[in-house]
C-alpha cells in the first residue's frame, strides 16, 4: 500500500510509534550526558510532549515501541568504546544501573514491547524489524534522543528497512539546537516527513471524528 500524506501515514492500521533512548543517562541531569557537561534543556523539555504523545498514540490503539539503549563488557567492541562521549569513562548506560532505567515519566505498559539495543540504531542486531513486521507495520513515527544520533541513526535504517518514516519534531530532542534542526531538515530531503505532535494528533482526531459518524 502507498502511503503518501501524513494522515495515511499515522494511521493505526499501519504506523507503530517508536520511542528512542529516552533513560536517565540521557535526559537526567545526574546522567552521563549532564555530567559531561551536555545541554539538556531541550532533552527535559520535551518529555511532557512526548508522554502526551504516548497517551494519545495508546487511547488509538496504536502500537509502542520503546527501545532501550545498554551496554557492558559483553557488548562493547574497541572501536565502539572509542567513541567520543566514552574517552574519559565508559559510563552510559550501563547494563543494570540507574543511567540505563527509562527517563521518569516513560513507563512501558506490560503489553508493550521494550527493545534492546547496544548501538545507535535500533535496527541493527535487534529483533525490531521482527516485531514491526508481526505487527504489520508499514510507517513508524520516530521520537526519543539524541535526534542527531540514535533517533536520526534508526529512522535512516527504518528507511533502508522500506518503512515509511515520520520524525516527530518537538517529541524528540538533540544537546544542540543547530544538530536538532539539522537532522529535521536531512529527514525531510531524503528519509521522510518531518511532523508536529499537534499535527499528527489532528489527524488521529479526525479519524475519531470519521469513525463516530460511521464513515
Amino acid at each position: 500500500m502507498i502511503l503518501r500524506t501524513l494522515k495515511e501515514r499515522c494511521d493505526p492500521r499501519w504506523a507503530c510509534l517508536l520511542v528512542v533512548d529516552v533513560q536517565n543517562d540521557f535526559v537526567h541531569p545526574k546522567g552521563s550526558a549532564g555530567q559531561r557537561g551536555e545541554d539538556l534543556s531541550e532533552a527535559v523539555a520535551m518529555v511532557p510532549r512526548l508522554v502526551r504523545f504516548i497517551a494519545e498514540a495508546r487511547s488509538m490503539s496504536l502500537p509502542v515501541v520503546y527501545v532501550r539503549t545498554t551496554h557492558s563488557e559483553w557488548t562493547d567492541t574497541p572501536s565502539w568504546v572509542y567513541r567520543k562521549s566514552q574517552q574519559k569513562a565508559l559510563a552510559t548506560c550501563r547494563e543494570g544501573s540507574w543511567g540505563a532505567e527509562f527517563y521518569e515519566g516513560i513507563s512501558p505498559l506490560p503489553e508493550e514491547r521494550v527493545v534492546i539495543k547496544h548501538r545507535y540504531s535500533a535496527f541493527i542486531n535487534t529483533d525490531l524489524n521482527t516485531v514491526l513486521k508481526a505487527k504489520g507495520t508499514q510507517s513508524v513515527l520516530v521520537t526519543g534522543v539524541a535526534t542527531n544520533v540514535c533517533v536520526e541513526t534508526t529512522a535512516r535504517d527504518a528507511y533502508t528497512f522500506d518503512y515509511y518514516v515520520t520524525l516527530i519534531e518537538d517529541c524528540s530532542a538533540a544537546y544542540d539546537g543547530t544538530l536538532h534542526a539539522n537532522t529535521l531538515e536531512n529527514i525531510r530531503r531524503h528519509f521522510g516527513l518531518v511532523a508536529s505532535s499537534d499535527e499528527v494528533m489532528a489527524t488521529w482526531e479526525g479519524l475519531q471524528q470519521r469513525k463516530a459518524a460511521g464513515l
